[in-house]
């Protein structure tokens, strides 16, 4: 990985790439894009390609006719599932504006500016992930099902485990796009599966998961399943998490971690409406072994926040978010309470506290508190947030 734009024109032409997408993503995550002939791409590099942004969820509000999509030569990849005669290349891209300036409400963007915030702090984050889904079976007319694939449960093997060959197959393919999948296992639901990744720094880190959902999703279609990334798929079984592994160091090599987790802990409830932006998100939260208390502990059961220091380093796991949030924008608001609380020092509250406060119990609640939040306006765009809660009073 590591392109530039020379080394990607060259490779183009060196392995007779016919189509490359432009892949970006709305406020919510979910990749969009659009495919140009490989002699196009000079162009979209130089100039930007152009697409109406105004029919994409976080852009309508947009107040130009075209905003251009400007590609990213680090994260090229070979879509490997493509045939080998006339490759299709993918590459992330930004958003900007006819004058080339970055789009306020590309969340790539914000979560770059994030990044720089806290690099100039003298404090790196890095993040890594344990994302959950559901493989459900399709009808004979080929539509989606809530049938689970098998009814295997935790860390269960074959025979009883059915995925691990679809496991295998997701991890596979994701290493042949230059990731690096850490583990995988069948979950605790039947038909559940996990794969984690081990931690980045925070734009592969978001990169790496909107190529994973998208590999999960094209893989799984191909062995004529679904895979479901929702909360709460299936009534009365686990729900489907998004766990987000924190590792915060300042320029010294010090470990700021706990001041980090203290940072988030404060802000939680403010932005649980981007880390869980979906009435399904709140059928999860306080169900099995979900969070439902802004809390923390080092013992591994129910917290928001599990804490643990080995070797020295310490990881901070925050347990609420769910695969419908928008990574680039998990990530960035995660890093600016955790600036906030190294900043300050903050000390994390009493472990497992009596006294604390819940989560959010409903999208209503959450949208409420977020639209209302003086650390959520100082972050992100008005256009956002009125995505996201729908406020209007500022229009």
């Amino acid at each position: 990985m590591g392109y530039t734009m020379e080394e990607v024109i060259k490779y183009i032409e060196e392995e007779d790439a016919k189509f490359i997408r432009l892949a970006f993503r709305d406020a919510y995550g979910v990749q969009k894009n659009i495919a140009v002939r490989a002699g196009e791409v000079k162009k979209a590099f130089e100039e930007g390609e152009s697409i109406n942004a105004r029919n994409i969820a976080g852009f309508t509000e947009c107040p130009y006719a075209s905003l251009y999509l400007k590609p990213d030569p680090s994260t090229l990849a070979i879509l490997p599932w493509r045939s080998e005669s006339g490759k299709v290349l993918r590459m992330f891209c930004d958003v900007v504006t006819p004058e080339g300036e970055a789009y306020p409400a590309d969340t790539r963007h914000i979560l770059k500016d994030a990044v720089a915030q806290a690099k100039e702090a003298g404090i790196e984050f890095r993040f890594g992930s344990e994302m959950e889904f559901y493989l459900f079976v399709k009808d004979e007319a080929g539509n989606p099902t809530k049938v689970p694939y098998d009814t295997a449960g935790y860390l269960d093997i074959a025979p009883l485990d059915r995925c691990e060959n679809v496991r295998r197959e997701i991890s596979l393919t994701i290493e042949r796009m230059g990731l690096t999948p850490e583990r995988s296992h069948h979950e605790r639901g039947p038909g559940q599966n996990e794969i984690d990744f081990h931690y980045a720094k925070p734009l592969k880190a978001a990169d790496q998961m909107t190529t994973f959902r998208m590999v999960a999703q094209t893989v799984a279609d191909r062995y004529g399943l679904v895979a479901d990334f929702s909360p709460a798929p299936l009534e009365n079984e686990p729900g489907n998490g998004y766990h987000i592994n924190l590792y915060v160091t300042d320029v010294a090599g010090e470990d700021v971690a706990r001041y980090a987790a203290a940072g988030i802990l404060r802000h939680v409830r403010e932005i649980t409406a981007f880390l869980n932006p979906t009435e399904a998100s709140y059928a999860r939260l306080g169900k099995g072994n979900a969070p439902a208390l802004v809390n923390w502990s080092e013992k591994g059961r129910s917290e928001l926040i599990y804490i643990e220091t080995y070797h020295g380093q310490t990881r901070v796991e925050l347990r609420s978010p769910d695969a419908s949030s928008n990574p680039y924008l998990v990530y960035a608001l995660l890093i600016h309470a955790g600036l906030e609380g190294i900043s300050q020092k903050a000390e994390l509250p009493q472990e497992m506290a009596s006294d604390a406060l819940p989560l959010p119990a409903s999208l209503c609640e959450a949208r409420k508190l977020a639209a209302e939040s003086a650390f959520v306006k100082k972050i992100l765009p008005e256009e956002l947030i009125r995505e996201y809660t729908g406020d209007t009073s500022n229009q």
